[in-house]
């Protein structure tokens, strides 16, 4: 353990800023979308989501006592776990909506998917700072096992929404490791072409690949009015909730997709969709805006790591939230599929929220120790 109070010096307080306006920015969102669910206790939600930031804020700053390199040395033991740990998921995790993610503790749901997320980042940076044949094809063999294997057992919770996130993470970590773009270029149109096989076997029975749900989504992605009051409501709900917000919004606490409950999921997968019917453009810019700002930070520290295997975690978590961003905003403008993947730092969802708050903390740690020697 380092406990050098000097390192403290180091922390970007830049960035810890931007994280503490993202997680205000949420808790302020979650009132407004939950406030008028339980009229006994308005605050339940927002209480809530404020004890697991809390939470995720004391783990974050213990983990900055620990060096990350420490982390090089035990990564082969941190993917074995992990490993195991998703295994057992669908095995032993009970059933929430046909759905095999969630360990169950008492009143607390832990995701495990979502801290493998890190320890991916972490082992994956391992293993590529370590190589050096990554200019060619077959450097690649790796890389796709070791962020494959994960993928496989996490798909089989079924959770395409999280394979997705992992996909960005094995790319942008790929990108900052210096292989070739047309390498990625190949290997994502490879990809893309796979799942358009696996989507038309499963349509047509030959190979159950997808479930029958994640089949409606990727129907209803390509015309949500198909499905108008079934599996297409949650986008046209979402797409009338933005465009009504205009310039300025109709105010906090008054949209009326929002408090009529029009919006479902409106503290969850469409959170961003209150923020924009209720604080319109404007409001929905300045929260683009943090998360901007947070990313680009984030690669400013990254450039001054101080070797390979810190940048490349660095490159890992803002892969990680950009893939969040990217998904979540364009399913509720209908321009990306439904894939259940909350909005970093302001959905509610605990585990979700610790693992982005240790996520900047990975970043933190890494600049806090860029320097070999302390005076």
């Amino acid at each position: 353990m380092d406990i050098d109070r000097r390192l403290f010096r180091n922390l970007d307080v830049p960035l810890i800023a931007v994280t503490l306006l993202l997680v205000v920015f949420g808790l302020v969102a979650v009132y407004s979308a939950t406030f008028s669910l339980d009229p006994g206790d308005p605050y339940r939600y927002v209480r809530r989501q404020l004890a697991w930031a809390a939470a995720g804020g004391m783990v974050a700053a213990v983990s900055l006592l620990f060096d990350y390199q420490q982390w090089a040395r035990a990564a082969r033991l941190i993917y074995l776990a992990t490993l195991i740990i998703l295994a057992a998921v669908p095995l032993f995790a009970p059933s929430i909506q046909g759905a095999r993610r969630w360990f169950v503790v008492g009143p607390v749901q832990l995701q495990p998917s979502e801290f493998a997320k890190l320890a991916i980042i972490v082992t994956l940076a391992r293993l590529l700072a370590a190589r050096e044949e990554l200019a060619r094809p077959t450097g690649l063999i790796g890389p796709l096992i070791h962020v494959g294997l994960p993928i496989g057992l996490i798909l089989l919770q079924p959770d395409l929404g999280t394979s997705l996130i992992f996909i960005a993470i094995l790319f942008g970590m790929l990108f900052a490791a210096g292989v070739p773009l047309r390498y990625l270029v190949a290997l994502g149109a490879g990809g893309a072409a796979l799942f358009a096989v696996a989507a038309y076997a499963s349509l047509q029975g030959w190979f159950p690949l997808l479930k029958e749900y994640q089949l409606r989504r990727l129907l209803v992605f390509l015309d949500p009015y198909s499905d108008r009051t079934g599996a297409g409501w949650n986008v046209i709900q979402s797409m009338i909730a933005i465009g009504s917000g205009g310039f300025f919004g109709k105010g906090l606490f008054s949209g009326s997709q929002t408090q009529l409950r029009f919006l479902p999921a409106r503290h969850t997968d469409f959170i961003f969709s209150v923020i924009g019917e209720e604080l319109g453009f404007l409001g929905a810019f300045l929260l683009l805006g943090l998360y901007f700002l947070l990313m680009w930070r984030s690669l400013r520290l990254m450039a001054q790591a101080k070797d390979t295997f810190g940048a490349l975690i660095i490159a890992g978590v803002v892969s990680m939230i950009f893939g969040h961003v990217l998904v979540n905003v364009g399913m509720t403008l209908g321009i990306m599929p439904v894939t259940g993947l909350p909005l970093p730092f302001v959905s509610v969802g605990g585990t979700s929220l610790v693992t982005n708050l240790l996520g900047v903390a990975m970043i933190l740690n890494v600049h806090m120790r860029r320097h070999k020697i302390l005076f």
